[in-house]
């Protein structure tokens, strides 16, 4: 799956707002359209160069770390925290070389991964929306 599509399938997602910088993607839920005013982590992002690391060597041609965010013990559903991992392989998933303790996942050029990581980008939205919805529900319960 190329870059330019990945961002197509993660920018219909409902109420996502992308951000780009650089070349890189970010993906934040947005349904109040106030990310301006309300800044906020968002559920996925698309890396092209190892300006915040170098541990996947994102300066090969070509190559792009998706990155996304799951739910608190999704990550351990998929791999083994205490395995050795390689950021730099493609195609095969990996903790987050940096945000992996915060459950996010990995995974270069995905190609033949692409089933499961299109349930996992379903999965990170799905998490962002319950967020989302009980952040709400917090400020509405004291107002």
């Amino acid at each position: 799956m190329d870059f330019d599509r990945i961002r197509e399938v993660i920018a219909a997602f409902p109420d996502t707002l992308i951000v780009e910088n650089d070349g890189d993607v970010y993906a934040i839920h947005d349904p109040d359209g106030d990310y301006a005013q309300n800044p906020r982590q968002g559920w996925a992002t698309i890396m092209t160069s190892d300006a915040y690391d170098s541990a996947s060597h994102l300066d090969r041609p070509g190559v792009f770390r998706l990155n996304i965010g799951l739910p608190r013990g999704r990550l351990r559903e998929l791999l083994d925290p205490e395995a050795d991992h390689d950021a730099a392989a493609l195609d095969v998933l990996f903790p987050h070389p940096v945000y992996g303790a915060m459950n996010w996942v990995s995974v270069l050029n995905p190609d033949r991964t692409w089933p499961l990581v299109r349930q996992l980008l379903a999965d990170a939205h799905a998490f962002a929306v319950r967020k989302h919805e009980n952040t709400a529900r917090r400020r509405a319960e004291r107002s």
